[in-house]
Protein backbone atom coordinates (compact mmCIF):
# COMPACT_ATOMS: atom_id res chain seq x y z
CA UNK A 1 0.00 0.00 0.00
CA UNK A 2 3.18 2.42 0.67
CA UNK A 3 4.33 1.92 -2.80
CA UNK A 4 1.11 2.44 -4.49
CA UNK A 5 0.70 5.86 -2.62
CA UNK A 6 4.24 6.73 -3.20
CA UNK A 7 3.52 6.03 -6.57
CA UNK A 8 0.43 7.99 -6.84
CA UNK A 9 1.90 10.66 -5.71
CA UNK A 10 4.90 10.98 -7.95
CA UNK A 11 2.81 10.12 -10.70
CA UNK A 12 0.01 13.27 -9.92
CA UNK A 13 3.32 15.73 -8.69
CA UNK A 14 4.91 14.95 -11.84
CA UNK A 15 1.58 15.11 -13.88
CA UNK A 16 1.09 18.37 -12.44
CA UNK A 17 4.57 19.66 -13.16
CA UNK A 18 4.46 18.69 -17.00
CA UNK A 19 1.01 20.38 -17.47
CA UNK A 20 2.13 23.63 -15.73
CA UNK A 21 5.24 23.55 -18.22
CA UNK A 22 3.25 22.82 -21.01
CA UNK A 23 0.60 25.26 -20.17
CA UNK A 24 3.25 27.79 -19.29
CA UNK A 25 5.16 27.34 -22.63
CA UNK A 26 1.98 27.89 -24.66
CA UNK A 27 1.33 30.82 -22.83
CA UNK A 28 4.76 32.42 -22.97
CA UNK A 29 4.94 31.00 -27.08
CA UNK A 30 1.49 32.85 -27.66
CA UNK A 31 2.22 35.83 -25.74
CA UNK A 32 5.43 36.32 -27.68
CA UNK A 33 4.06 36.00 -30.53
CA UNK A 34 1.22 38.71 -30.00
CA UNK A 35 4.24 41.17 -28.76
CA UNK A 36 5.90 40.59 -31.93
CA UNK A 37 3.33 41.21 -34.15
CA UNK A 38 1.91 44.49 -32.37
CA UNK A 39 5.66 45.46 -32.81
CA UNK A 40 5.73 44.78 -36.08
CA UNK A 41 2.62 46.64 -36.86
CA UNK A 42 3.90 49.81 -35.23
CA UNK A 43 7.21 49.47 -37.44
CA UNK A 44 5.14 49.17 -40.48
CA UNK A 45 3.38 52.02 -39.53
CA UNK A 46 6.37 54.60 -38.52
CA UNK A 47 7.85 52.88 -42.07
CA UNK A 48 5.06 53.61 -44.03
CA UNK A 49 4.92 57.51 -43.31
CA UNK A 50 8.23 57.84 -43.95
CA UNK A 51 7.83 56.48 -47.64
CA UNK A 52 4.83 58.17 -48.29
CA UNK A 53 6.68 61.69 -47.46
CA UNK A 54 10.38 60.56 -48.28
CA UNK A 55 10.00 57.90 -50.87
CA UNK A 56 12.57 55.42 -52.00
CA UNK A 57 15.41 58.10 -50.68
CA UNK A 58 13.87 57.22 -46.98
CA UNK A 59 14.06 53.45 -46.97
CA UNK A 60 17.74 53.43 -48.15
CA UNK A 61 18.44 56.19 -45.35
CA UNK A 62 16.76 53.59 -43.06
CA UNK A 63 19.31 51.28 -40.31
CA UNK A 64 17.43 48.01 -40.55
CA UNK A 65 18.25 45.29 -38.24
CA UNK A 66 16.65 41.90 -37.78
CA UNK A 67 13.37 43.37 -40.71
CA UNK A 68 13.03 42.42 -43.71
CA UNK A 69 11.31 45.11 -45.54
CA UNK A 70 9.66 44.80 -48.95
CA UNK A 71 7.75 47.40 -51.60
CA UNK A 72 5.72 46.57 -54.06
CA UNK A 73 4.42 48.41 -56.72
CA UNK A 74 0.82 48.24 -57.16
CA UNK A 75 1.25 45.67 -60.38
CA UNK A 76 3.19 43.40 -57.93
CA UNK A 77 6.95 44.48 -59.01
CA UNK A 78 8.89 44.77 -56.46
CA UNK A 79 10.24 48.19 -56.06
CA UNK A 80 12.86 47.49 -53.36
CA UNK A 81 13.50 44.39 -51.02
CA UNK A 82 16.13 44.88 -47.81
CA UNK A 83 17.64 41.72 -48.05
CA UNK A 84 17.64 40.46 -51.66
CA UNK A 85 17.78 42.22 -55.64
CA UNK A 86 14.93 43.61 -56.45
CA UNK A 87 14.71 43.09 -59.87
CA UNK A 88 15.26 39.03 -59.60
CA UNK A 89 12.05 39.07 -57.47
CA UNK A 90 9.02 38.03 -58.39
CA UNK A 91 5.42 39.34 -58.82
CA UNK A 92 4.03 39.38 -55.10
CA UNK A 93 0.38 40.49 -56.09
CA UNK A 94 -0.53 36.33 -55.06
CA UNK A 95 0.62 36.61 -51.58
CA UNK A 96 -1.62 36.33 -49.02
CA UNK A 97 -0.42 39.45 -46.98
CA UNK A 98 -0.32 41.55 -50.37
CA UNK A 99 -3.89 40.64 -51.35
CA UNK A 100 -5.62 41.09 -48.20
CA UNK A 101 -3.83 44.36 -47.45
CA UNK A 102 -5.28 45.81 -51.21
CA UNK A 103 -8.59 44.55 -49.89
CA UNK A 104 -8.68 46.14 -46.21
CA UNK A 105 -5.85 48.26 -46.50
CA UNK A 106 -3.77 45.98 -44.19
CA UNK A 107 -3.10 42.43 -43.86
CA UNK A 108 -0.86 39.46 -42.60
CA UNK A 109 0.37 36.26 -42.32
CA UNK A 110 2.59 33.60 -40.68
CA UNK A 111 4.77 31.15 -42.96
CA UNK A 112 6.65 28.20 -41.10
CA UNK A 113 9.82 27.07 -42.13
CA UNK A 114 10.97 23.42 -41.57
CA UNK A 115 14.12 23.96 -43.32
CA UNK A 116 15.09 26.53 -40.52
CA UNK A 117 12.76 25.69 -38.13
CA UNK A 118 10.97 29.09 -37.71
CA UNK A 119 7.57 30.94 -38.31
CA UNK A 120 7.82 33.77 -41.03
CA UNK A 121 5.64 36.70 -39.93
CA UNK A 122 4.37 38.92 -42.25
CA UNK A 123 2.39 42.61 -42.17
CA UNK A 124 1.75 44.85 -45.30
CA UNK A 125 0.13 48.03 -45.14
CA UNK A 126 -1.58 49.91 -48.61
CA UNK A 127 0.19 53.32 -49.35
CA UNK A 128 -1.72 55.88 -50.75
CA UNK A 129 0.11 55.77 -54.34
CA UNK A 130 -1.49 52.29 -54.12
CA UNK A 131 1.55 50.33 -53.28
CA UNK A 132 2.20 48.02 -50.39
CA UNK A 133 4.76 48.43 -47.69
CA UNK A 134 5.78 45.06 -46.60
CA UNK A 135 7.74 43.99 -43.03
CA UNK A 136 8.61 40.49 -42.15
CA UNK A 137 10.78 38.85 -39.01
CA UNK A 138 11.37 35.94 -37.82
CA UNK A 139 9.98 34.13 -34.86
CA UNK A 140 11.43 30.85 -33.45
CA UNK A 141 8.54 27.41 -32.91
CA UNK A 142 7.47 26.58 -29.23
CA UNK A 143 9.55 23.73 -29.88
CA UNK A 144 12.76 25.75 -30.65
CA UNK A 145 11.94 28.02 -27.63
CA UNK A 146 11.79 24.53 -25.49
CA UNK A 147 15.23 23.38 -26.62
CA UNK A 148 17.01 27.24 -25.73
CA UNK A 149 15.50 27.03 -22.31
CA UNK A 150 16.01 23.32 -21.58
CA UNK A 151 19.57 23.91 -18.51
CA UNK A 152 16.71 26.23 -16.75
CA UNK A 153 13.95 23.66 -17.33
CA UNK A 154 16.53 20.49 -16.12
CA UNK A 155 17.22 22.34 -13.58
CA UNK A 156 13.45 23.46 -12.46
CA UNK A 157 12.66 19.48 -13.33
CA UNK A 158 15.49 17.96 -11.32
CA UNK A 159 14.46 20.00 -7.85
CA UNK A 160 10.91 18.68 -8.67
CA UNK A 161 10.92 15.68 -9.26
CA UNK A 162 13.05 15.72 -5.71
CA UNK A 163 11.15 17.57 -4.22
CA UNK A 164 7.95 15.18 -5.10
CA UNK A 165 9.84 11.89 -4.17
CA UNK A 166 10.58 13.40 -0.52
CA UNK A 167 7.10 14.52 -0.27
CA UNK A 168 5.75 11.26 -1.68
CA UNK A 169 7.82 9.02 0.60
CA UNK A 170 6.97 11.09 3.92
CA UNK A 171 3.19 12.03 2.92
CA UNK A 172 2.74 7.94 2.16
CA UNK A 173 4.71 7.55 5.26
CA UNK A 174 2.49 9.38 7.35
CA UNK A 175 -0.77 7.91 5.73
CA UNK A 176 -0.17 4.80 6.13
CA UNK A 177 1.64 5.32 9.69
CA UNK A 178 -1.93 4.97 10.99
CA UNK A 179 -3.26 1.83 9.37
CA UNK A 180 0.29 0.25 10.03
CA UNK A 181 -0.77 1.01 14.13
CA UNK A 182 -4.17 -0.86 13.87
CA UNK A 183 -4.48 -2.99 16.67
CA UNK A 184 -6.91 -5.56 14.93
CA UNK A 185 -7.13 -7.64 18.26
CA UNK A 186 -9.03 -3.99 19.57
CA UNK A 187 -9.71 -2.25 16.26
CA UNK A 188 -12.35 0.27 18.56
CA UNK A 189 -9.45 1.22 20.82
CA UNK A 190 -7.00 2.09 17.51
CA UNK A 191 -6.63 5.48 16.89
CA UNK A 192 -7.28 6.33 13.40
CA UNK A 193 -9.29 8.43 10.29
CA UNK A 194 -12.99 8.85 10.72
CA UNK A 195 -13.59 7.66 7.38
CA UNK A 196 -11.93 4.33 8.52
CA UNK A 197 -14.08 4.12 11.59
CA UNK A 198 -17.45 1.68 9.54
CA UNK A 199 -14.21 -0.43 8.43
CA UNK A 200 -12.80 -0.92 12.25
CA UNK A 201 -16.79 -1.22 13.76
CA UNK A 202 -16.85 -4.07 10.92
CA UNK A 203 -13.86 -5.87 11.88
CA UNK A 204 -14.88 -5.84 15.68
CA UNK A 205 -17.84 -7.68 14.70
CA UNK A 206 -16.69 -9.58 12.83
CA UNK A 207 -13.63 -10.57 15.47
CA UNK A 208 -15.82 -10.81 17.48
CA UNK A 209 -17.87 -13.74 15.84
CA UNK A 210 -14.70 -15.53 15.08
CA UNK A 211 -13.85 -15.61 18.44
CA UNK A 212 -17.42 -17.53 19.45
CA UNK A 213 -16.76 -19.83 16.57
CA UNK A 214 -13.49 -20.65 17.61
CA UNK A 215 -14.74 -20.85 20.99
CA UNK A 216 -17.37 -23.15 19.54
CA UNK A 217 -15.15 -25.34 17.35
CA UNK A 218 -13.01 -25.57 20.42
CA UNK A 219 -15.41 -26.58 22.20
CA UNK A 220 -16.18 -29.41 19.95
CA UNK A 221 -13.22 -30.57 19.40
CA UNK A 222 -12.46 -30.93 22.62
CA UNK A 223 -16.08 -32.56 23.27
CA UNK A 224 -14.80 -34.86 20.02
CA UNK A 225 -11.23 -35.78 21.46
CA UNK A 226 -12.32 -36.77 24.65
CA UNK A 227 -15.40 -38.91 23.54
CA UNK A 228 -12.46 -40.65 21.12
CA UNK A 229 -9.38 -40.65 23.24
CA UNK A 230 -10.30 -43.25 25.66
CA UNK A 231 -12.46 -45.29 22.97
CA UNK A 232 -11.24 -48.72 22.17
CA UNK A 233 -12.49 -48.34 18.40
CA UNK A 234 -10.39 -46.23 16.39
CA UNK A 235 -11.50 -43.65 14.70
CA UNK A 236 -9.80 -42.48 11.33
CA UNK A 237 -10.90 -39.41 9.34
CA UNK A 238 -9.95 -38.88 5.58
CA UNK A 239 -10.32 -36.05 3.45
CA UNK A 240 -11.37 -36.67 -0.23
CA UNK A 241 -7.71 -37.29 -1.61
CA UNK A 242 -7.49 -39.83 1.33
CA UNK A 243 -5.31 -37.98 3.75
CA UNK A 244 -5.12 -38.07 7.17
CA UNK A 245 -8.04 -35.00 9.14
CA UNK A 246 -7.57 -37.23 12.55
CA UNK A 247 -6.96 -40.25 14.42
CA UNK A 248 -7.59 -40.89 17.98
CA UNK A 249 -5.11 -43.16 20.15
CA UNK A 250 -6.76 -46.18 19.51
CA UNK A 251 -6.73 -46.07 15.91
CA UNK A 252 -2.97 -45.33 16.00
CA UNK A 253 -2.38 -48.20 18.51
CA UNK A 254 -4.35 -50.73 16.55
CA UNK A 255 -2.67 -49.63 12.89
CA UNK A 256 0.84 -49.66 15.23
CA UNK A 257 1.15 -45.59 13.38
CA UNK A 258 1.98 -42.49 15.14
CA UNK A 259 -0.63 -40.07 16.41
CA UNK A 260 0.92 -37.39 14.55
CA UNK A 261 0.59 -38.42 10.95
CA UNK A 262 -2.03 -36.35 10.01
CA UNK A 263 -1.57 -35.63 6.80
CA UNK A 264 0.02 -37.85 5.10
CA UNK A 265 -2.16 -40.39 2.79
CA UNK A 266 -3.70 -43.78 4.50
CA UNK A 267 -2.39 -45.74 1.79
CA UNK A 268 1.73 -44.35 2.86
CA UNK A 269 0.86 -45.83 6.21
CA UNK A 270 -0.83 -49.25 5.16
CA UNK A 271 -0.39 -49.82 1.35
CA UNK A 272 -2.42 -53.58 1.32
CA UNK A 273 -4.35 -54.33 -1.27
CA UNK A 274 -7.63 -55.00 1.22
CA UNK A 275 -7.04 -51.31 2.91
CA UNK A 276 -6.75 -50.16 -0.73
CA UNK A 277 -9.83 -51.50 -1.49
CA UNK A 278 -11.38 -50.27 1.17
CA UNK A 279 -10.60 -46.97 1.11
CA UNK A 280 -11.20 -46.60 -2.67
CA UNK A 281 -14.63 -47.97 -2.34
CA UNK A 282 -15.12 -45.56 0.49
CA UNK A 283 -14.14 -42.27 -1.62
CA UNK A 284 -16.46 -44.06 -4.40
CA UNK A 285 -19.48 -43.09 -1.93
CA UNK A 286 -19.90 -46.91 -0.94
CA UNK A 287 -20.15 -48.14 2.76
CA UNK A 288 -17.64 -51.04 3.29
CA UNK A 289 -17.00 -53.26 5.82
CA UNK A 290 -13.79 -55.84 5.42
CA UNK A 291 -11.88 -57.88 7.48
CA UNK A 292 -7.86 -56.99 7.98
CA UNK A 293 -4.64 -58.64 9.11
CA UNK A 294 -2.62 -56.30 10.92
CA UNK A 295 0.62 -57.59 12.77
CA UNK A 296 -0.84 -60.71 13.73
CA UNK A 297 -4.37 -59.42 14.71
CA UNK A 298 -7.15 -59.75 13.02
CA UNK A 299 -9.29 -55.99 12.40
CA UNK A 300 -12.74 -55.32 11.24
CA UNK A 301 -13.02 -51.45 9.52
CA UNK A 302 -15.98 -50.16 8.65
CA UNK A 303 -15.49 -47.36 6.19
CA UNK A 304 -18.74 -44.85 5.45
CA UNK A 305 -18.42 -42.21 3.04
CA UNK A 306 -18.52 -38.67 4.51
CA UNK A 307 -21.17 -36.39 2.44
CA UNK A 308 -21.20 -32.74 1.67
CA UNK A 309 -23.87 -31.14 -0.56
CA UNK A 310 -24.35 -34.20 -2.46
CA UNK A 311 -20.71 -34.89 -3.27
CA UNK A 312 -18.17 -37.44 -1.26
CA UNK A 313 -16.11 -34.76 0.75
CA UNK A 314 -14.29 -37.60 2.44
CA UNK A 315 -14.74 -41.33 4.93
CA UNK A 316 -14.84 -42.47 8.14
CA UNK A 317 -12.99 -45.37 9.05
CA UNK A 318 -14.13 -47.33 12.49
CA UNK A 319 -11.65 -50.02 13.36
CA UNK A 320 -12.41 -53.00 15.66
CA UNK A 321 -9.97 -55.26 17.53
CA UNK A 322 -11.83 -58.68 16.62
CA UNK A 323 -8.79 -60.76 17.80
CA UNK A 324 -10.14 -61.25 20.93
CA UNK A 325 -13.64 -62.04 19.47
CA UNK A 326 -12.23 -64.23 17.12
CA UNK A 327 -10.18 -65.94 20.06
CA UNK A 328 -13.06 -66.35 22.31
CA UNK A 329 -15.43 -67.87 18.97
CA UNK A 330 -12.67 -70.27 18.49
CA UNK A 331 -12.27 -71.33 22.53
CA UNK A 332 -16.41 -71.40 22.41
CA UNK A 333 -16.55 -73.72 19.53
CA UNK A 334 -13.31 -75.82 21.11
CA UNK A 335 -15.67 -75.90 24.40
CA UNK A 336 -18.61 -76.98 22.68
CA UNK A 337 -17.08 -79.92 21.23
CA UNK A 338 -15.46 -80.39 23.88
CA UNK A 339 -17.95 -80.62 26.35
CA UNK A 340 -19.79 -82.67 24.11
CA UNK A 341 -17.09 -85.44 24.06
CA UNK A 342 -16.69 -85.16 28.11
CA UNK A 343 -20.42 -86.06 28.12
CA UNK A 344 -20.48 -88.41 25.74
CA UNK A 345 -17.76 -90.20 27.11
CA UNK A 346 -19.32 -91.44 30.26
CA UNK A 347 -22.62 -91.47 29.33
CA UNK A 348 -21.61 -94.08 27.36
CA UNK A 349 -20.11 -95.93 29.90
CA UNK A 350 -23.29 -96.05 31.61
CA UNK A 351 -24.99 -96.65 29.38
CA UNK A 352 -23.44 -99.70 28.08
CA UNK A 353 -23.05 -101.09 31.81
CA UNK A 354 -26.33 -100.51 32.33
CA UNK A 355 -27.69 -102.11 29.27
CA UNK A 356 -25.51 -105.09 29.61
CA UNK A 357 -26.74 -105.12 33.44
CA UNK A 358 -30.69 -104.83 31.85
CA UNK A 359 -30.10 -107.65 29.67
CA UNK A 360 -28.72 -110.21 31.76
CA UNK A 361 -25.12 -110.74 30.53
CA UNK A 362 -23.39 -109.89 33.58
CA UNK A 363 -22.74 -112.74 35.99
CA UNK A 364 -23.80 -112.47 39.41
CA UNK A 365 -20.42 -111.78 40.76
CA UNK A 366 -19.54 -109.19 38.46
CA UNK A 367 -22.62 -107.16 39.10
CA UNK A 368 -20.86 -104.71 42.01
CA UNK A 369 -18.35 -104.37 39.98
CA UNK A 370 -20.45 -103.37 36.66
CA UNK A 371 -22.20 -101.13 39.41
CA UNK A 372 -19.52 -99.77 40.37
CA UNK A 373 -18.43 -98.28 37.19
CA UNK A 374 -21.79 -97.00 36.45
CA UNK A 375 -21.46 -95.23 39.86
CA UNK A 376 -17.83 -93.59 39.20
CA UNK A 377 -19.05 -92.47 35.97
CA UNK A 378 -21.88 -91.06 37.17
CA UNK A 379 -19.53 -88.94 39.77
CA UNK A 380 -17.45 -87.88 37.00
CA UNK A 381 -20.59 -86.63 34.64
CA UNK A 382 -21.67 -84.80 38.18
CA UNK A 383 -18.21 -83.54 38.68
CA UNK A 384 -18.49 -82.20 34.96
CA UNK A 385 -21.60 -80.39 34.96
CA UNK A 386 -21.07 -79.03 38.37
CA UNK A 387 -17.68 -77.70 37.00
CA UNK A 388 -19.21 -76.52 33.78
CA UNK A 389 -22.10 -75.05 36.14
CA UNK A 390 -19.76 -72.95 37.93
CA UNK A 391 -17.79 -71.70 34.87
CA UNK A 392 -20.96 -70.68 33.55
CA UNK A 393 -21.73 -68.67 36.53
CA UNK A 394 -18.02 -67.58 36.32
CA UNK A 395 -18.57 -66.16 32.83
CA UNK A 396 -21.92 -64.43 34.24
CA UNK A 397 -19.78 -62.18 37.29
CA UNK A 398 -21.44 -64.19 40.00
CA UNK A 399 -24.02 -61.62 40.51
CA UNK A 400 -25.78 -63.69 42.60
CA UNK A 401 -22.65 -64.02 45.19
CA UNK A 402 -22.00 -62.05 47.83
CA UNK A 403 -18.32 -60.54 48.62
CA UNK A 404 -17.18 -60.50 52.53
CA UNK A 405 -14.25 -59.87 53.72
CA UNK A 406 -12.49 -63.25 54.65
CA UNK A 407 -9.43 -64.91 56.01
CA UNK A 408 -7.19 -66.62 53.31
CA UNK A 409 -5.55 -69.02 55.56
CA UNK A 410 -8.48 -70.50 56.75
CA UNK A 411 -10.30 -71.14 53.41
CA UNK A 412 -6.75 -73.25 52.42
CA UNK A 413 -7.00 -74.99 56.03
CA UNK A 414 -10.65 -76.11 55.13
CA UNK A 415 -9.52 -77.18 51.55
CA UNK A 416 -6.60 -78.97 52.76
CA UNK A 417 -8.41 -80.73 55.10
CA UNK A 418 -11.08 -82.02 52.08
CA UNK A 419 -8.58 -83.52 50.62
CA UNK A 420 -6.73 -85.63 53.47
CA UNK A 421 -8.53 -88.91 52.16
CA UNK A 422 -7.44 -87.97 48.30
CA UNK A 423 -3.71 -87.33 49.30
CA UNK A 424 -4.21 -90.18 51.87
CA UNK A 425 -4.88 -92.32 48.93
CA UNK A 426 -2.31 -90.90 46.30
CA UNK A 427 0.68 -91.34 48.76
CA UNK A 428 0.81 -87.37 48.65
CA UNK A 429 1.33 -85.01 52.03
CA UNK A 430 -0.02 -81.97 52.10
CA UNK A 431 1.54 -78.99 54.33
CA UNK A 432 -0.49 -76.14 54.87
CA UNK A 433 1.88 -73.00 56.52
CA UNK A 434 2.22 -69.45 56.12
CA UNK A 435 -0.04 -66.74 58.57
CA UNK A 436 -3.28 -65.02 58.02
CA UNK A 437 -4.16 -63.10 54.86
CA UNK A 438 -7.05 -61.14 54.62
CA UNK A 439 -9.40 -60.95 51.46
CA UNK A 440 -12.22 -59.48 50.45
CA UNK A 441 -14.08 -61.84 47.86
CA UNK A 442 -16.54 -64.40 47.57
CA UNK A 443 -15.58 -67.43 50.16
CA UNK A 444 -16.92 -69.98 47.65
CA UNK A 445 -14.98 -68.85 44.80
CA UNK A 446 -12.01 -68.44 47.06
CA UNK A 447 -12.28 -71.72 48.32
CA UNK A 448 -13.04 -73.39 44.60
CA UNK A 449 -9.31 -71.33 43.64
CA UNK A 450 -7.80 -72.99 46.87
CA UNK A 451 -9.15 -76.91 46.32
CA UNK A 452 -8.19 -76.60 42.05
CA UNK A 453 -4.88 -75.84 42.81
CA UNK A 454 -4.34 -78.39 45.70
CA UNK A 455 -6.19 -81.18 44.39
CA UNK A 456 -4.60 -80.74 40.75
CA UNK A 457 -1.13 -80.52 42.81
CA UNK A 458 -2.19 -84.58 44.71
CA UNK A 459 -3.72 -85.55 41.05
CA UNK A 460 -0.59 -84.89 39.12
CA UNK A 461 1.89 -85.64 41.57
CA UNK A 462 3.79 -88.81 42.09
CA UNK A 463 4.02 -91.07 44.63
CA UNK A 464 5.30 -90.30 47.77
CA UNK A 465 5.23 -86.69 46.49
CA UNK A 466 4.66 -83.70 48.58
CA UNK A 467 2.18 -80.41 48.43
CA UNK A 468 2.91 -77.41 50.27
CA UNK A 469 0.19 -75.05 51.04
CA UNK A 470 1.37 -71.36 51.95
CA UNK A 471 -0.76 -67.90 52.50
CA UNK A 472 0.92 -64.50 53.66
CA UNK A 473 0.20 -61.20 53.90
CA UNK A 474 2.55 -58.57 51.67
CA UNK A 475 2.68 -55.09 51.01
CA UNK A 476 1.03 -55.79 47.52
CA UNK A 477 -1.84 -57.87 49.09
CA UNK A 478 -2.41 -61.83 49.50
CA UNK A 479 -0.35 -63.91 48.51
CA UNK A 480 -1.22 -67.87 47.48
CA UNK A 481 1.38 -70.68 46.61
CA UNK A 482 0.73 -73.81 46.08
CA UNK A 483 3.68 -76.23 45.54
CA UNK A 484 4.09 -79.53 44.56
CA UNK A 485 7.14 -82.18 43.15
CA UNK A 486 4.76 -83.88 40.63
CA UNK A 487 5.03 -84.55 36.66
CA UNK A 488 5.52 -80.84 35.88
CA UNK A 489 4.11 -79.35 32.65
CA UNK A 490 6.51 -78.47 29.32
CA UNK A 491 7.15 -74.97 28.87
CA UNK A 492 5.58 -74.87 25.45
CA UNK A 493 1.89 -75.95 27.13
CA UNK A 494 2.28 -74.08 30.12
CA UNK A 495 0.14 -70.76 28.58
CA UNK A 496 -2.77 -73.63 27.53
CA UNK A 497 -3.05 -75.57 30.35
CA UNK A 498 -5.56 -72.31 31.68
CA UNK A 499 -7.63 -73.28 28.55
CA UNK A 500 -11.01 -75.60 29.52
CA UNK A 501 -10.96 -78.73 29.06
CA UNK A 502 -7.12 -78.40 28.12
CA UNK A 503 -5.10 -81.47 29.31
CA UNK A 504 -1.35 -82.21 29.13
CA UNK A 505 -1.77 -85.88 29.48
CA UNK A 506 -4.86 -86.67 28.83
CA UNK A 507 -4.42 -90.61 29.34
CA UNK A 508 -2.88 -89.65 33.16
CA UNK A 509 -5.93 -87.44 33.46
CA UNK A 510 -8.45 -90.22 32.71
CA UNK A 511 -6.86 -92.11 35.01
CA UNK A 512 -7.44 -89.77 37.78
CA UNK A 513 -10.91 -88.43 36.73
CA UNK A 514 -9.90 -84.88 36.03
CA UNK A 515 -12.29 -82.85 33.80
CA UNK A 516 -9.95 -80.17 32.76
CA UNK A 517 -11.73 -77.03 33.73
CA UNK A 518 -9.92 -77.07 37.15
CA UNK A 519 -7.67 -74.06 36.11
CA UNK A 520 -9.93 -72.54 33.72
CA UNK A 521 -11.90 -72.08 36.45
CA UNK A 522 -8.86 -70.52 38.85
CA UNK A 523 -8.11 -68.45 35.78
CA UNK A 524 -11.64 -67.04 36.16
CA UNK A 525 -11.90 -67.10 40.43
CA UNK A 526 -9.05 -65.06 40.18
CA UNK A 527 -9.86 -62.85 37.35
CA UNK A 528 -13.20 -61.98 38.84
CA UNK A 529 -11.41 -61.16 42.22
CA UNK A 530 -8.50 -59.31 39.92
CA UNK A 531 -6.03 -61.38 41.04
CA UNK A 532 -2.80 -62.18 39.06
CA UNK A 533 -1.85 -66.03 38.45
CA UNK A 534 1.58 -67.03 37.77
CA UNK A 535 2.64 -70.08 37.34
CA UNK A 536 6.26 -72.09 37.04
CA UNK A 537 7.05 -75.24 36.05
CA UNK A 538 9.78 -78.02 35.62
CA UNK A 539 9.07 -81.27 34.05
CA UNK A 540 9.67 -83.91 36.59
CA UNK A 541 10.49 -81.53 39.05
CA UNK A 542 7.18 -79.92 39.88
CA UNK A 543 4.87 -76.88 39.46
CA UNK A 544 4.50 -74.45 41.35
CA UNK A 545 1.55 -71.77 41.57
CA UNK A 546 1.20 -68.17 43.12
CA UNK A 547 -2.43 -66.26 43.18
CA UNK A 548 -1.90 -62.71 44.16
CA UNK A 549 -5.07 -61.13 45.60
CA UNK A 550 -5.46 -57.10 45.88
CA UNK A 551 -4.78 -55.86 49.49
CA UNK A 552 -8.28 -54.90 51.44
CA UNK A 553 -8.34 -51.28 51.91
CA UNK A 554 -8.75 -50.11 55.43
CA UNK A 555 -11.49 -48.77 56.43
Amino acid sequence: MTKRIFRSICIVAISVFAASLIIIMGVLYNYLSGSRMEQLKIETDICAGGVENGGLSYIESLDIDGWRLTWVAGNGTVLYDSETDSSEMENHNEREEIREARKNGTGESVRYSTTLTERQVYYAKLLGDGTVLRLSDSQYTWWTILLSMMQPILFIITIAVAVSLLLAFRLSKNIVKPLNSLDLDAPLKSEAYPELEPLLNRLASQQQQLRLQAAELEKKKSEFVSATRNMNEGIVLLNEQGKLLSINAAASRLLGVSPYCVGKDILLLNNSFEMQELVHRALSGEHTEMRLPVGGSDYQINATPVMSDGKVSGAALIIFDVTEKEKAEQIRREFTANVSHELKTPLQSISGYAELLADGMVKAEDVPEFSHRIYSESKRLMALVEDIIGLSRLDEGAVDMQRTDTDLHEIAEAAVKSLEDAARSASVSVELCGSPAAVNGIPQLLSGIVYNLCDNAIKYNRRGGSVTVRTERTAEGALLTVSDTGIGIPEDQQDRVFERFYRVDKSHSKDVGGTGLGLSIVKHAAKLHGAAVTLNSTPGAGTTVTVLFPAVSSH
